[in-house]
This record gives structure tokens, sequence and C-alpha cells, in this order.
């Protein structure tokens, strides 16, 4: 049997088509996946951080990481993304779920080097921490030698999109208690105050790329200047 990785068996009517779902599940949220692969015969699964520059998907490891030399050398790899909105109760706990978007997108991950390294590093920094790579020094000699940067090109039938984003189901008639609560919980994430490194001074202002993060996520007001330390 062909697996065919576009393509979604269970809950159909969840899939998404367009390139631009993709886009949107992978640019979201902490930018962390799950990569995955075969080594000698076994699944080897990993958490990546990464980044999405167009049509590639940017990852990052050390040099002595062996299993990523197995898929820098062309082992197949697939990367999965979720991102959990709500929990969803139901009348009963079949029926309960959570509404999520999830992405796999299944390639070849190619060992980048000289400037094309040093670009997808920032490139993954700048979708990490935006606007972090202009306030600190370029990568080292060192540094550059000390990471294996991988590209995973985004290819068309290579890739599924699904979404639950609905209340529970309904019950059938005299299935369900008509005093128990049914609905959607919704998952949120937010930031912490600013916590001052140890190797500054405590009133070192805070950076204006964090500030940038905390005032796009609607926790800061303001201009970001770089004048308001948090605690």
């Amino acid at each position: 049997m062909t697996l065919k990785l576009d393509q979604i068996n269970r809950h159909r009517e969840r899939a998404r088509f367009d390139r631009a779902e993709l886009d949107a599940v992978l640019d979201a949220g902490h930018h962390v996946g799950i990569l995955s692969t075969v080594v000698d015969g076994r699944p080897w699964v990993v958490p990546m951080l990464y980044g999405r520059a167009g049509d590639r998907i940017l990852m990052h490891g050390s040099v002595g990481a062996g299993a990523l030399r197995y898929v820098a050398a062309g082992a197949p790899a697939a990367l999965c993304v979720m991102h959990m909105d709500g929990w969803v109760y139901g009348h009963t706990m079949f029926d309960s779920s959570a509404n999520y978007r999830s992405a796999v997108v299944h390639g070849q991950l190619v060992a980048l080097t000289g400037d094309a390294a040093a670009e997808a590093l920032t490139r993954i920094a700048d979708c990490l921490t935006p606007g972090r790579s202009a306030e600190v020094p370029f990568h080292t000699k060192k540094q550059l030698a000390a990471t294996t940067a991988l590209a995973m090109h985004i290819a068309d039938g290579q890739w599924t999109v699904k979404v639950r984003d609905a209340g529970p189901g309904e019950p059938e008639p005299g299935e369900a208690d008509p005093g128990l609560w049914t609905g959607v919980l919704p998952i949120v994430s937010s930031y912490g105050a600013p916590q001052t490194s140890e190797h500054v001074p405590p009133d070192t202002p805070v950076s204006p790329s964090v500030l940038g993060v905390l005032r796009r996520s609607g926790q800061l007001k303001g201009p970001v200047d770089g004048s308001a330390n948090g605690g």
C-alpha cells in the first residue's frame, strides 16, 4: 500500500488544503515541533526549535548530535507542529475532545554551509526572538563551526493540516444529563515579566526586542523604547 503523505483519513472535514493555512500553523506559537526519522531501523523523535523562511523550514543543532547527521545525509524526515486551543467538554468522555491546529510536513533535510548556514541561523533567531539579531553580535566562526544548520523544503503533496475549532457534538435524545455543563474551555498562553540576568546590572533597560514581543501580545501598551524594566 502506498502511503499518501497529503491525505487525512480520520475526520477529513477537519483537513485544510491551502498553503496559507499551513504557513499559519507553522508561524504561530513558539516555533516548537517534533522531528522524526528512522535511525538504524528504529524510530527517532526529538523536539526541535525551527523557523520558516518562504518554502523552507529551518532547524539547527549541535554538530555532535549523531542523529542529525542521518537526516542531513538524506534520511526521510517529518516535522509535526501542534497548537492546543481549548478543551472540549462533552456530555460523555467519548464525546469530549480538544480544539487544535496541527501540521505535518514530510521531506528531507539538507545541511547548509557558509553564508547560507549563517543566514539560516539568523532567520531562526528572528522567528523565535524577533528583532534580537539586530541587538547582538553576528555569529562567530567558532559558533558556526559548532552548529549544524538544516533546511527542509516544503514540497507540494508532502504536508497535511488538520484543525478542530468547534464545541461538543449534539447528544442523542435522552443521552445527556440536562444539568451537566458542556462547552469549551479555551487555552491561552501569555508572557511573564522579563527577568533580568544576573550578569548585567539590575537596572539595565529591557531590550526593545523583548518589549516588542510583549507589545505585540497585548501585554504592554505604548511605544517600544527600552526604558521599562520588567519586575
